[in-house]
Order: C-alpha cells, then sequence, then structure tokens
C-alpha cells in the first residue's frame, strides 16, 4: 500500500514558513519520498502500518493550510499515468512482481 499525502500550506510568514519547513521534514525523517512539490509518497505493508502513519501526520500536520491523503495500492501506483517527465528513481524500486519484506 502507498500512502499519497498532499499539501498546500501557507509560507507568508516567518512561523508559516518555519511550520511548513518542519512538516517537510517530517515527512523525510518518517520514510516519504518526494513525487512532485508538495505531494510525498511512503510504502506501507499492510493496513494497519497505514493507519499508524495516518495518526503521525495528524499530530505533525500544521492547523493552517491543506494536507490531503490518499491511501492506494501498489498496483494502482504502479498504473499511475505520466504525461510528462519521468518516474523518479525510487519508484522504481519496488513494483508490483516483486516481494516486500520488513
Amino acid at each position: 500500500m502507498r500512502l499519497v499525502t498532499m499539501f498546500d500550506l501557507p509560507t507568508e510568514t516567518k512561523s508559516d514558513k518555519r511550520q511548513y519547513i518542519e512538516f517537510r521534514n517530517f515527512l523525510l525523517r518518517d520514510g516519504y519520498d518526494m513525487v512532485q512539490f508538495s505531494v510525498y509518497v511512503r510504502l506501507c505493508r499492510d493496513g494497519d502500518t497505514a493507519r499508524r502513519h495516518i495518526e503521525r501526520l495528524r499530530k505533525y500536520a500544521p492547523n493552517s493550510g491543506a494536507v490531503r491523503i490518499l491511501l492506494i495500492t501498489n498496483k494502482q501506483y504502479a498504473e499511475a499515468i505520466i504525461v510528462a517527465g519521468e518516474r523518479k528513481s525510487q519508484e522504481k524500486r519496488i513494483n508490483d512482481s516483486q516481494l516486500l519484506l520488513f
């Protein structure tokens, strides 16, 4: 399963910028890979792991702005249509036909 986290956070004030940076750094420390600006993806072994990470996101998400989470299967993620650009190296690491061990 994959957690796709998308966010649009304000960066008007120093406080806003600090919250943005702290949230982005949290995502990177928590195992997310940046797919596009403000779109991060994390691989989860199962639904329980995904739910734990969703709760962690709720805890660290700033109060202002917008944060959205999509929970999708690896197969759905692999079938994403890329209109421009290429898959990033971290997206090529694991596909549906590979065994994932934690």
